[in-house]
Order: C-alpha cells, then sequence, then structure tokens
C-alpha cells in the first residue's frame, strides 16, 4: 500500500467538496480532494452540440453514478428483503468531478427560519401532542440568523438570479412576502418568465395567493463570482437537469469553484479514487486519515491528514461513517443510536392544466431554476391546526423544457390512449396546449425510516451495501393531498378546458421506478443533542471531531425547499468555524 499525507482530506468534488477545498486552500491547508469518479471539465465534456444530446444525457445517464459498481438497497418497511438499485431511476445521484452539483436544475432557496427550528415552532404554535408518534421532529441547532451571511455568500458565488422582498427589513421589490429579511439583494436579477409561468403568476394572483420569481442559479445575464468565475447569460435551451450547461449559465463547482481552485498550488485533485474508509486511531476518536482504492490500478493507497472533511453525496457520506464506524449505528428497534437516524426524502407531485388550443405554452422552452411559485401553503406559512400534519410545499410552474424523447412519455392524461393514433392525438395536445404544476413537499423523519449496513448484498469492493429502508407515511401523505387540493382554484383562473390533480395515494407505496426527485437528506444530522444527532452544529463529529461531515445528511427532517441552497450555506458556515476556531485549537467545537 502507498502513502501520501496532506493537511486536510475532502471527499467529493461536488459543492460541499468544492466549498471546503477551497475555504481550507484559503486558510494554508494542504488539500487533497477525492472523487471516485472521472474528471470533467465544462469546455470539454459540456462543449455544444454534444452536451445537450438527450439519450446520451437523460437516458444512458452519462453524468450519474454507476450502480454496477456500487449502489444502496431499498426496502419499503422492517421485515422486508431489501433489494438493490440496479437502474437509476427514482433518484439520480451524481458521479465525477461536479457531482450532483454539474447535474442539477439550478433552483437555489434559502432555507426558511421555522424550518431551522421545526420542532420549537410546532410545539410552539399546537403542542407536543400535535406531533405524531413515531415522528423524529427536531431543530437544527443553527438560526437563520447565524445562516444568512452564508446564504448570502453562496448567492454570490452561485451568480443566483431573484428578486428580494425584504432587505435589511426595508420591503424593496415583489420578492416571497414569505421570505425574511436579507442583508442584501440577490447578485442578478430574476430570470425573465417562461409563457406558463406567466400565466401561473397572473392564475395564483387571482386565486388569492402570493407569487414570486423562483431563486434560479442560472444567470440571467453575464456575471463574474466573488471568485474571478465567469458566467455567461442563460438562453433558455432547456438542457439543465442531467446537463452541463455550454452555456456557463448554470452554476456548478466546475464553472464557478474549481477554476480557480485548481490553480492553488495547495489543492490537488485525485479522481477514480474510490474511499474504503476513514482510518482511526487505536482510541476511535481521532481520524488519521483515509484509505482509498485507485481504480485504475486496483491498488489502495493511504492518506494521513489531520482533518477529514465528508463532502460526498448524502448516502455516499452516511455509508462511510457506518463502514468507518464514526458515531453509533442507529437500532430502529431500539430507537438508539445516530448514524442511520432520520433518512428523509422529498414529496413531489405534478398537476396538469390543458388550455385552449389557441394559447401554445412552448414547452421547448426552459430554463433549470427558473419559474414562479407560491409559498402560501410551504412550512409555517398556513394554519396547520385544522389539518393535523408536519410540514408543506411550496408550489410553482418550473419549465425547465420538455425534450423530445421526454415528451413522448407525458401522455395525454389519465383517460388518454396509450397507443395509436389517439395517443399521438393527445401527445401532439399535451405538448403543444399543456402545462405542468408542481408540489413539491417536505417530508419528515419517522423512527422507522433510517439507512443502515445491509446485512446480505455487497458492492464489488466487498463491502456492505448502504440499506435504505423507506415509504410514505400518512403525515406527508395528508400534507401532499390537502396542498395539491389548494391548486384547483389556480386551474381554473387559468381558464383550463381539463385538468388533473396529481397526489400521493394513501397505501401507496414508494415506487423506485419512477423518478421523484434527488433531494435526499438525514442519516447524520446535526443538532444540539449527540444522542439525537451525529454531527453537532458547525457539522463536526460528536465522536471524531477530526472529522467533519457537510451536505444534506445533516437535516434532521426534510423541507419543502430544494437542498442545495441550504447545504452550501451549511458548508459556508462550516469552513468559517473551521477557519476561525477549529485550526488555532483543534478539538470539539461543542462540549459533549
Amino acid at each position: 500500500m502507498s502513502t501520501m499525507n496532506a493537511d486536510a482530506i475532502v471527499v467529493g468534488a461536488g459543492w460541499a467538496g468544492s466549498i471546503l477545498a477551497k475555504e481550507l486552500t484559503e486558510a494554508g491547508l494542504k488539500v487533497i480532494m477525492l472523487e471516485r469518479g472521472p474528471d470533467r471539465a465544462t469546455a470539454v465534456e459540456g462543449a455544444y452540440p454534444d452536451s445537450i444530446d438527450e439519450l446520451r444525457g437523460a437516458i444512458r445517464h452519462r453524468l450519474f453514478q454507476d450502480l454496477s459498481r456500487t449502489t444502496v438497497t431499498i426496502r419499503n418497511r422492517i421485515g422486508q428483503t431489501a433489494l438493490p438499485y440496479r437502474q437509476l431511476a427514482a433518484f439520480l445521484p451524481g458521479e465525477g468531478v461536479g457531482g450532483a452539483g454539474l447535474h442539477w436544475s439550478g433552483v437555489h432557496f434559502r432555507a426558511a427560519p421555522d424550518d431551522l427550528a421545526l420542532r420549537s415552532s410546532v410545539i410552539a404554535r399546537y403542542g407536543q401532542k400535535f406531533i405524531p408518534e413515531g415522528m423524529n421532529l427536531q431543530d437544527y441547532g443553527v438560526t437563520y440568523d447565524e445562516l444568512e451571511p452564508f446564504f448570502d455568500k453562496a448567492e454570490k458565488v452561485f451568480g443566483t438570479s431573484g428578486e428580494a422582498y425584504k432587505i435589511n427589513g426595508k420591503i424593496v421589490g415583489n420578492g416571497n412576502v414569505f421570505a425574511p429579511s436579507r442583508s442584501d439583494d440577490f447578485p442578478l436579477p430574476p430570470l425573465k418568465d417562461v409563457y406558463t409561468a406567466n400565466l401561473f403568476r397572473k392564475a395564483a394572483g387571482e386565486a388569492g395567493y402570493h407569487p414570486y420569481s423562483l431563486p434560479a442559479a442560472n444567470a440571467s445575464r453575464q456575471y463574474t463570482n466573488p471568485y474571478g468565475a465567469q458566467m455567461g447569460p442563460c438562453n433558455f435551451c432547456g438542457y439543465c437537469s442531467g446537463y452541463d450547461c455550454y452555456m456557463y449559465s448554470k452554476a456548478s463547482p466546475n464553472v464557478n469553484i474549481l477554476p480557480v481552485l485548481r490553480k492553488d498550488p495547495n489543492f490537488t485533485l485525485i479522481t477514480r479514487a474510490h474511499v474504503m474508509r476513514v482510518d482511526l486511531d487505536s482510541t476511535k476518536t481521532r481520524a488519521t486519515g483515509v484509505t482509498y482504492l485507485d481504480l485504475d490500478s486496483d491498488k489502495e493507497v493511504s492518506i494521513t491528514a489531520d482533518l477529514v472533511v465528508l463532502g460526498a453525496f448524502q448516502f455516499h457520506n452516511v455509508h462511510l461513517m457506518l463502514l468507518s464506524g464514526i458515531g453509533k449505528p442507529y437500532d430502529a428497534q431500539k430507537n438508539e443510536g445516530v448514524v442511520g437516524r432520520n433518512f428523509v426524502y422529498q414529496t413531489i407531485t405534478t398537476s396538469r392544466a390543458w388550455l385552449p388550443e389557441n394559447t401554445f405554452t412552448n414547452q421547448f422552452i426552459g430554463t433549470g431554476g427558473g419559474g414562479v411559485a407560491i409559498d402560501n401553503f410551504n412550512s409555517m406559512n398556513f394554519d396547520h391546526g385544522p389539518h393535523g400534519f408536519v410540514g408543506g410545499s411550496p408550489v410553482w410552474v418550473n419549465q425547465a423544457g420538455v425534450k423530445a424523447i421526454a415528451a413522448s412519455t407525458i401522455g395525454g392524461g389519465k383517460d388518454a390512449p396509450r397507443w395509436g393514433s389517439g395517443y399521438k392525438k393527445a401527445l401532439v395536445e399535451t405538448y403543444r396546449h399543456a402545462m405542468a404544476i408542481d408540489a413539491h413537499g417536505s417530508n419528515m423523519a419517522y423512527r422507522d425510516v433510517f439507512l443502515d449496513l445491509d446485512p446480505t448484498w455487497k458492492n464489488t469492493y466487498g463491502q456492505p451495501l448502504l440499506r435504505m429502508t423507506f415509504d410514505w407515511q400518512d403525515n406527508d401523505i395528508r400534507m401532499n393531498r390537502y396542498v395539491v387540493s389548494q391548486i384547483e382554484p389556480i386551474m381554473k383562473a387559468l381558464g383550463a378546458t381539463k385538468y388533473e390533480l396529481g397526489m400521493l395515494e394513501p397505501g401507496k407505496s414508494f415506487d423506485t421506478r419512477i423518478y421523484q426527485t434527488t433531494h435526499l437528506g438525514g442519516g447524520a444530522v446535526m443538532g444540539d443533542d449527540p444522542h439525537t444527532s451525529a454531527i453537532n452544529r458547525y457539522l463536526q463529529s460528536w465522536d471524531v471531531p477530526n472529522v467533519f461531515v457537510i451536505g444534506s445528511n445533516a437535516f434532521p427532517q426534510g423541507m419543502g425547499y430544494n437542498p442545495t441552497g441550504m447545504v452550501a450555506a451549511l458548508a459556508y458556515w462550516s469552513a468559517h468555524h473551521i477557519r476561525t476556531t477549529y485550526l488555532k485549537s483543534p478539538g470539539p467545537l461543542v462540549p459533549v
């Protein structure tokens, strides 16, 4: 086994890993970043026209994880035998430099203050008995006011387009009336509305709701970020989610951070490096480095370092912690342990409106993060008391651009023929005259929804696969059905000739064959109590203080918003405290 050394090791080359690597090299540390997949450069792989090949991108999944080498197993409930997730469908983890941050859409939210203290907010308003039995509701341990400077920093790095409602307590624009005050405006103005977003904005207003432009990490005009990285204006080509942007308009680690980071002499990127474990000393309370498998030579390599950052995709971080013996594994039967606890996903259902024949929706036009939303039924923005559920959902039109192959699957509604001339007629009608409205909601954490090591299945490297035990719960189904029912007045205001409301169905289990989102969270959550959280408020392991775990794994429960904005803010928050406090005196940042 060969050996190397560094001051810090960062596992994963997505948003979280790239942010931490940039911050730590700025602090003068020698940083080695390890990425399991190949290197990816937008100038090469993202070049037009190959980058907008739908067959190559969306069907053959060139930017996504190779499930033939390692994957997860999935079951709906305890007692079932979990089976390997062998075909990308329900969620799409990235692989290669940029990770999921290369193929994401660009929707860039801040977290709502109430979502960061959800347990406290629910109890204060409705009492503790309102929380259903078996729901592991808890606070993040960090407030919006503490994170606000880091939300702001991330938006400036990402080149986020949007419209503020309130800055420093003063109303300044037509943004989201439910959004908390900001310290500064978005770096770029909002993207222009596509036609369906414009229709939704008008109809939602007529229905009595409060529409606003989605915050989007798709540049509305030319932009240079604080690192000196440049972005071009979005041209609404529709090739965002699942693709690297040939216009350099969609924020990604590859465009916004890595071009600068690669030039730093303190930074080393090693690709095709599968991290097998974090190495611990004899006390199991200190990491000495990591061991990875060089996928080209098939040889193990050991790197020693004083600081280890896990910045991979959500369940990869949890998997590495379990494989390495960092933190106590969660036992659902005993309701004890923390690593694997509070695994969450995200509810999303699509409703569709068909408009008159003289209304053309031009669904081929789109941008990943652009659109118009309402927050009237998100977070704690409405009275949950009469409905008896926790959580909520924004509702939006996010026309991201319907490509040719994808168009063949949208059909003409529930009653339309599935083949022949009737199918073709309905398909054309839907593509030309229909529009989609999404309810993109929260998913709470539950005692019997968790991650652990599978006792049977192993990956190609001989390690136990991560097992996912997950199903929709009654609370989330009722939340989704209530919010979707509130779309009906919008449908009527649109003048739809017909419409269908897409809802979660009671008794229908999570189906891995249908894409939903790649917004997985939890499993190694942050908090103030080491008995219910794996990492503290600074994302530092309670058990191994020189290990920091950065990503959506830190979310104690799901929220209605997309996770990337929160992940980026937490990464900058953690990096700030590593630089200003931890490096001066290594050790626990929060007393145990």
